[in-house]
């Protein structure tokens, strides 16, 4: 049977529950123990698929086409477990799920209520989760006190109660002059404790590292013990704080709590993973896209990190606004047009799609910044008034088509999603890339290349090199004598620390080749 590891936050939202998670479970890991991770997202939306990144950063896409949280990016970079939609718990889920079961009549005439139906769900659900492993962590979204939460607080005493589980509860400290204040942490553990839940450790986040005064005060008013009392402070990379965490003592104290012999971790691998974030070459990769916040594209970020790091570089981000693209492409080493949806900033990405076409600077497209990349070359190379029908329906060239009228097959549904697997053409650059000819990534796009203009795009340049099994669309372009390659794909979902994916080593080293042919000029 698995062990509980429950994570919920208090004070304020953003103190970085996902990272602390599967920093957990990365520490876990490297103690010897089989480890997965659920969240539980109390908002009333079914996914995250209908959510704007303005509002809550990117969407993650599983291999199962789950479109969920961008937590499960920390939690499948850190701890390398695949997950599926189903580990992603929200109130529309659930009462989904509770509702369907009325309607069938499996309540036998109940009268359906919160408890016990809704909480059993709940409770049932995380336990399919955890089966086979030694323990599974649940991420509780949002702040103790959060009324959208309470059932699944409910749900999790009620657990408490019937299996092994410990409690972990993240909190904010502010800095009031030199004072780390403990007061709001209080308040928060008095608002668990209602709930018929006490933590047995609390994780303090703050700028600096607790203090021995303040983990006394913490353990004296929280009912822990001073040794369960963990500092949370800001570290240089969040990739540190697995090891951090390994310093305090958390994995000793988590395993006494479960009455379990201590192991202690190997974290050889990580340290090395770090230690090859200290380096002295720098490069600068600019993503040209419509929105500023780097939430939106953090995979994409955390993506150049894994294969700078494997480089020994450290890779430099610039934002360059779509909409307003002005010389500011010019001191960039590398681009990335990175997914997206709708018209805003599109004419801004071609621009700076043909910018890096014509300079040969490398350049990665993305999903949308493939289909961009085909407008482009229709426009400039082709001399076509050529368009996506997404961006306008009655273009006198669609070279951009729904999926579903791209493909040689009739797919149905209108987002495709998940995990697909491509043929790519043996001697090809992105083969050369992946090692090898056959590929599975993630997908979430509408829209792709009218095959009606391939030849046509083929004789300007543009080699099409990949072919989804699942229905023959053209998955990948390449243009030969440069690293210029757009894909239907989001690559940037499968990246992980110790395994850079292929496509941003390609595109991190093309960099570093034209920034040393920059330096020999001067």
């Amino acid at each position: 049977m698995p062990k509980y590891i429950v994570v919920t936050g208090g004070v304020m939202s953003g103190l970085g529950k996902g990272i602390l998670s599967a920093s957990i479970g990365n520490l876990l890991q490297a103690c010897g123990y089989s480890v997965t991770i659920s969240k539980i997202d109390p908002y009333v939306n079914i996914d995250a698929g209908t959510m704007s990144p303005f509002e809550h950063g990117e969407v993650f896409v599983l291999d199962d086409g789950g479109e969920v949280d961008l937590d499960f990016g920390h939690y499948e970079r850190f701890v390398g477990v695949p997950l599926t939609k189903d580990h992603n718990l929200t109130t529309g889920k659930i009462f989904s799920s509770v509702i369907k079961k009325e309607r069938r009549g499996d309540y036998l005439g109940k009268t359906v209520q919160i408890v016990p139906h809704v909480t059993n769900e709940i409770k049932d659900t995380l336990q399919s989760l955890g089966n086979g492993y030694d323990f599974i962590i649940v991420e509780v979204g949002g702040t103790v006190g959060d009324i959208e939460g309470m059932a699944f607080m409910e749900a999790l005493r009620q657990l408490r109660g019937e299996k092994k589980m410990v409690e972990i509860h993240l909190t904010h400290l502010p800095l009031a002059g030199i004072d780390q204040k403990t007061k709001p942490t209080q308040h928060s553990v008095i608002q668990l404790r209602k709930m018929g839940i006490s933590p047995d450790i609390i994780v303090g986040r703050c700028e600096e590292l607790l203090r021995v005064e303040t983990q006394r005060k913490l353990s004296l008013f929280c009912n822990v013990s001073e040794d369960s009392v963990i500092s949370d402070p800001t570290l240089n990379s969040v990739y540190e704080l697995p090891s951090h965490l390994a310093k305090e003592g958390l994995h000793q104290r988590i395993q006494e709590k479960f009455n379990m012999s201590v192991r202690e971790p190997d974290m050889t691998s990580w340290t090395k993973f770090l230690d090859s974030q200290e380096v002295t070459k720098e490069i600068t990769v600019g993503i040209v896209g419509k929105y500023s916040q780097g939430d939106t594209y953090l995979s994409i970020m955390e993506a150049l990190t894994h294969a700078g790091a494997k480089l020994e570089t450290k890779v430099k981000v610039k934002w360059i606004d779509a909409e307003n693209i002005k010389d500011d492409l010019q001191d960039v080493n590398a681009l990335i047009t990175p997914g997206g949806f709708g018209k805003r900033g599109a004419e801004g990405k071609i621009k700076a799609i043909k910018y890096a076409r014509k300079n040969k600077v490398p350049w990665l497209g993305l999903c949308l910044g493939f289909q961009l990349a085909v407008v482009e070359m229709a426009q400039n190379e082709l001399g076509l008034n050529a368009n996506s029908t997404e961006f306008d329906a009655n273009t006198e060239h669609p070279v951009i088509i729904p999926h579903w009228e791209a493909g040689q097959d009739i797919m149905g549904g209108t987002m495709r999603l998940g995990a697909i697997d491509t043929d790519l053409e043996k001697n090809c650059q992105t083969a050369k890339l992946y090692s090898k000819t056959t590929i599975s990534e993630r997908h979430r796009h509408r829209y792709g290349l009218n095959p009606k203009y391939k030849k046509r795009l083929e004789e300007v340049g543009m080699h099409f090199v990949g072919t989804a099994q699942v229905d023959n669309t053209l998955e990948i372009f390449e243009i030969s004598n440069q690293f210029f390659i757009g894909v239907q794909f989001h690559p940037e979902l499968k990246s992980r620390p110790l395994l850079p994916h292929p496509l941003f080593l390609g595109l991190v080293k093309a960099a570093l080749t034209q920034y040393d042919k920059a330096k020999q000029v001067f």
